[in-house]
């Protein structure tokens, strides 16, 4: 099982059954009951699933008297947002070196052309 927070939050969203907890949970808080409805599947499969997204740090619940709300965590988001937004850049520099490349090799023909 992986032990990085990074690790544990892409494996908790690989699922699409959490994903859509997760999608769910972005409009507003909700029971496990609630979360639970449109699902074919015990209300114990649910709380496994939320288990999971708790300890990804995607999700909480406030300690007390049931029904007790699950809320959706941003912090989660943002490291995944700070991770894919840094590959992301590299990908864009290194296409961005590669279109510099392009155009001056493409420049080069379009003087041999003229000569």
């Amino acid at each position: 099982m992986p032990t990085d927070v990074l690790s544990k939050v892409f494996t908790a969203v690989a699922d699409p059954t959490r994903r859509d907890m997760v999608a769910r949970l972005a409009v507003g808080d909700r029971t496990v009951n609630q979360l639970a409805e449109p699902y074919q599947m015990s209300v114990q499969a649910v709380y496994k699933h939320l288990r999971v997204l708790e300890q990804a740090g995607l999700v909480s619940r406030s300690r007390g008297p049931q029904p007790r709300p699950v809320h959706l965590e941003i912090g989660a988001f943002d490291l995944m947002d700070e991770w894919i937004e840094r590959y992301r850049r590299q990908a864009e520099q290194r296409y961005q070196r590669l279109d510099r490349v392009l155009a001056a090799m493409n420049e080069a023909d379009e003087h041999k052309e003229h000569q």
